[in-house]
């Protein structure tokens, strides 16, 4: 029996397959096809039937079975070629796959084969959408998606594990390790809004804004609010970056410190709940009939300079945090994070979840993470107070300040209740 299931899934998994080939060929005439769905059928059932026969005559013969449908699958397309002028290799690629993935439902990997077997079929379908993704992609944001593999694959391996300088604050490989966290993370939201098109209303917009950067977002939308008569719409939108800030941190220590959420959660989720809260507000005041949908001038963020200016940015934030709690203590540690968020919270976040390893208190470390998260917002305030003018930005400080406030409460109370705990 234990054949008999191996050899059906291996012939389910060609159906799958062949399924998904022969609709997509389903307009071509009886023949026409280098393969349909019975013909995917055979050849799972194939590879199946071959792993079978190696369990007793050596996996050797499982080799020649698969050259031998390698080659009669080429010539094959060699003959459709001439006929139809169509040197696309898809159908014989996903032929040679449902041989492999028989073969390895038959040896007893049924999960793995059955995975592969629907991956393939999804990635087969999306042709259309992977395509349509490939015409919007630029040259640039390929650049950008091989520097990512540059600077995790290729410089994070090579640099050394271990610290160096004052206090051996600086580890070459844990800083670039957290550069390229960030950098993963605002290049996820950037190149989603690529995809799905920045002109998709300010809610989306800002939401995939947030994962880059809450800031330029706030600046970007007060200029705009500038020229644009729709006071509710843009406030609503720096409100949904700047809540979308408070979970990427999250994100972020959950990455480097995950011991710190069952602290950190509660104030910077009831942060982003007052926020998110204050923009659904905002939103249903919006004025009706107006132009909801803008472009948001958001720059590639993953350029070689802009890491490398992170990256000294956050060894910086890492050496100080060393010193300041070496000189001053917890209290050090709180002035630096509150002059740290001023101009980002990524660098003292993560060097704080780094710390709470092993050199500060977890409570040192959240306490001071909120008071970065709260300097940040009202900053981000303050900003749009300077560009757009207080009737714009009493929108958006009535929210922040009252974001601000929560968090202090709840954060107080999550630290009272976790320091009386045994």
């Amino acid at each position: 029996m234990e054949e008999f299931v191996d050899l059906g899934l291996a012939l389910t998994i060609g159906l799958l397959i062949g399924a998904e080939r022969g609709w997509q060929e389903r307009s071509a005439a009886e023949g026409a096809r280098v393969a349909g769905i019975r013909t995917f059928g055979l050849i799972g059932l194939l590879g199946g039937l071959w792993a079978v026969l190696g369990r007793d005559f050596g996996e050797i013969v499982l080799g020649f079975a698969f050259f031998s449908l390698a080659g009669l699958l080429v010539v094959a397309h060699f003959m459709d070629v001439r006929t139809h002028r169509d040197v696309g290799i898809t159908t014989v690629v996903a032929a040679l796959i449902t041989f492999s993935l028989g073969a390895l439902a038959a040896s007893g990997h049924h999960t793995v084969a059955a995975a592969g077997a629907v991956i393939t079929t999804i990635l087969l379908q999306l042709k259309p959408i992977l395509h349509g993704w490939l015409k919007r992609l630029e040259e640039e944001e390929m650049a950008a998606a091989l520097k990512l593999l540059l600077i995790s694959v290729v410089l994070l391996p090579v640099l050394p594990n271990q610290g160096y300088g004052p206090w051996q604050a600086i580890n070459p490989y844990t800083l670039w390790w957290m550069v390229v966290l960030i950098a993963s993370i605002s290049f996820v939201g950037y190149f989603t809004m690529k995809i799905v098109g920045a002109r998709r209303g300010i809610m989306l917009t800002s939401l995939l804004g947030g994962l880059m950067s809450s800031t330029a977002v706030a600046l970007s939308f007060s200029r705009l609010a500038q020229r644009l008569q729709l006071p509710n719409i843009l406030a609503a939108g720096i409100l949904v970056a700047a809540a979308t800030m408070f979970p990427r941190m999250l994100l972020e220590v959950a990455v480097i410190n995950r011991s710190l959420l069952i602290m950190l959660v509660w104030p910077l989720s009831a942060m982003a709940l007052v926020t998110y809260l204050g923009a659904a507000w905002l939103w249903r005041k919006r004025q009706r009939g107006g132009d909801d949908s803008t472009e948001l001038p958001l720059r590639n963020p993953l350029e070689l300079l802009t890491a490398i200016r992170f990256g000294l940015l956050l060894a910086c934030v890492m050496l100080l945090a060393d010193g300041f709690r070496h000189w001053f203590g917890d209290l050090g540690i709180y002035v630096l994070a509150v002059i740290s968020g001023i101009a980002d919270v990524d660098a003292i976040t993560l060097s704080l979840a780094r710390m709470a390893h092993e050199q500060i208190m977890p409570t040192t470390a959240v306490q001071a993470i909120v008071l970065a998260a709260i300097s940040n917002s009202l900053v981000k305030g303050g900003l749009v107070l300077m560009i757009a003018g207080s009737q714009f930005a009493k929108r958006v400080l009535f929210v922040m300040l009252a974001a601000a406030l929560t968090g202090g409460i709840v954060l107080l109370l999550t630290v009272n209740l976790y320091s009386a705990l045994p």
